[in-house]
């Protein structure tokens, strides 16, 4: 059975900058966006990326601590932010094993309609 894809989040800068605005408020925007951008120094990583940006705050939902811990773990390997902020009911229910094709689509429904409102709440 082929995986079914999944949709790719299309953001931008602006989109990490609102978003941290909201999750930790104006007075910490510089700190958190220089925690963020920890990540994509190392040689093996990616360029830095908002979408990886945006997994990373999505995962610390607001937490200081959490910020730094996320941004641990998507230097070490951006994916593991990636499907848990994206896809979390996929990543944990689904992954590598077989489901009905309804079952695989309902999941990343759900999941890609939870990032949309979280991306869009203001």
């Amino acid at each position: 059975m082929n995986k079914m894809e999944q949709p790719i989040p299309d953001v931008t800068d602006e989109d990490v900058q609102r978003i941290a605005i909201r999750d930790v408020g104006e007075v910490q925007p510089a700190r958190v966006l220089a925690i963020l951008r920890e990540y994509g120094k190392q040689a093996w990583n990616r360029p830095p990326s908002p979408r990886v940006h945006l997994a990373i705050l999505r995962l610390a939902n607001g937490d200081l601590n959490q910020l730094s811990e996320q941004t641990k773990t998507a230097i070490q390997d951006f994916r593991d932010v990636l499907s848990y902020a994206e896809y979390p009911r996929y990543t944990k229910e689904i992954g590598f094993t077989e489901v009905s094709g309804e079952t695989e689509r309902a999941i990343i429904d759900d999941d890609w309609r939870q990032y949309r409102e979280w991306l869009e709440k203001q």
